[in-house]
């Protein structure tokens, strides 16, 4: 049976597919059951903990606490614009229906008109998931917005965490969608840069994704609290 270069397509891309969801799912396991291992988590415990004393400060810390949520909101917006613009460049590219790729003769892989039509559509799918997410991250930030400075009101302090959260859970998925986005433009140069691709992305992730800190213990930083803070030496 002859080998032709089109069969690395079937193999090579859902091995690398494969790859980047199993790692996903495993991540998304730890998450649940151990957030404290994971970056997410960790994160996740810091807000938590900024956003009670924020419920507890005065008008003043208020102001500089809505300052913090607008910056998240205007990366989040950001981001969204960014993936809507691709989207639309990926859109116009198709209209045009240019075939570069399919006439190059430095990629290794399928170049059928079939296949190239696949990979863009999942590309596009993947930055449409991408403005979604940060459309729905930018959505809770500025419902924390609103909660925040609601005045002469109690407002639940879970009620902002919940948003918070959210938000950045939100901001994690854009994040990871642009990751799948990355590696499928890969593709379009063949499925060997796309597998390597998947294999470098996910050793880069298990780097950022893992967290061995113990959760920090945040209290008020009072006289005694000030003295210990002062206690603690300088690292060159």
């Amino acid at each position: 049976m002859e080998f032709h270069k089109e069969y690395l397509d079937l193999i090579l891309v859902p091995s690398g597919l494969l790859i980047m969801f199993t790692y996903h799912l495993f991540l998304l396991y730890r998450y649940l059951n151990q957030p404290q291992t994971t970056i997410m988590g960790f994160e996740n415990h810091d807000k938590k903990a900024w956003v009670e004393r924020v419920m507890q400060a005065d008008r003043k810390n208020v102001v500089t606490a809505l300052s913090v949520i607008q910056s998240n909101t205007s990366a989040a917006t950001f981001l969204a614009t960014v993936s809507l613009t691709l989207c639309s460049l990926i859109g116009a590219w198709i209209a045009n229906s240019s075939n570069i790729f399919s006439q190059s003769q430095l990629i290794y892989g399928d170049t059928r008109s079939t296949t190239i039509s696949i990979k863009y559509m999942c590309l596009l799918t993947c930055f449409l998931i991408a403005f979604s997410c940060f459309v729905q991250s930018a959505r809770h930030f500025v419902h924390a917005n609103y909660l925040i400075s609601t005045p002469d009101c109690y407002i639940p302090v879970s009620s902002v965490e919940i948003a918070v959260i959210r938000g950045g859970d939100f901001w994690s998925l854009g994040l990871r969608a642009l990751y799948f986005a990355l590696n499928l433009l890969l593709w379009f140069f063949g499925p060997i840069p796309m597998f390597i691709s998947s294999v470098v992305i996910v050793m880069i992730l298990c780097y950022l994704d893992y967290n061995v800190r113990p959760l920090h213990n945040h209290r008020p930083l009072g006289s005694q609290g000030k003295k210990d803070y002062k206690a603690i030496p300088e690292v060159a």
